[in-house]
């Protein structure tokens, strides 16, 4: 049997005790953790993810640079086709006059279409009445002196053909900047003010440009 000394049986009971300490220690660790982790709370032990940089967030489709601004599902460029449809700007004091005249053009359509007379001739012959001068054009095609043009209706597809319909249309260039448009037909009649257009003057174009 192993006799231990004084000192020695006093090293080992110091020694015990240290382990037993550090086991208490160790278990009430381990007990807490296990208390966070129910909670729902980070424990030191557990690892946590770096939120994402912004390089890696994902940002929304930029528009094609083929589509322009405004239009929703268009063709390519569809604002510039479409450009030769789009009547000019007229200065406040070019539409104020555009609409004197269109006041002393309305009432002379309304009449001749409660009397069925809508064809050019006729319109034409009405206006002047009311002093203006007949457009004319020059050998090259430019206008050359005069406001007013009348002509017949433009071609329009119906079913399946072109036909062109009895009336007249009204193109009164007032300013520069600003005219009168009007027509008068079988079913109505209208007058109102614009812009010039790009190609065709007073007149809208017609579709199928």
């Amino acid at each position: 049997m192993l006799t231990l000394t004084t000192t020695q049986r006093r090293r080992c009971a110091a020694l015990a005790l240290l382990l037993s300490a550090a086991a208490v220690t160790l278990t009430g660790c381990g007990e807490e953790n296990a208390a966070d982790t129910a909670a729902g709370l980070p424990t030191s032990s557990a690892s946590s993810s770096p939120p994402p940089s912004p390089s890696s967030a994902t940002t929304p489709p930029s528009a094609s640079p083929h589509v322009e601004p405004g239009v929703v599902d268009g063709a390519p460029h569809i604002g510039d086709n479409n450009a030769y449809r789009r009547a000019g700007d007229m200065s406040p004091a070019g539409e104020k006059d555009a609409r004197r005249e269109a006041a002393r053009i309305e009432p002379v359509l309304k009449r001749l279409w409660g009397q069925k007379e809508w064809d050019p001739e006729s319109v034409r012959a009405a206006l002047l009445k009311l002093g203006y001068a007949q457009e004319g054009t020059g050998d090259g095609g430019e206008r050359a002196g005069g406001t007013l043009s009348v002509r017949g209706m433009d071609a329009r597809y119906e079913t399946d053909q072109y036909v062109t319909p009895e009336g007249a249309q009204v193109g009164l260039r007032v300013h520069a900047d600003a005219c009168v448009t009007a027509f008068v037909q079988e079913t109505n009649y209208e007058v109102h003010v614009n812009g010039p257009y790009m190609e065709t003057g007073c007149f809208e174009p017609p579709y199928g440009h």
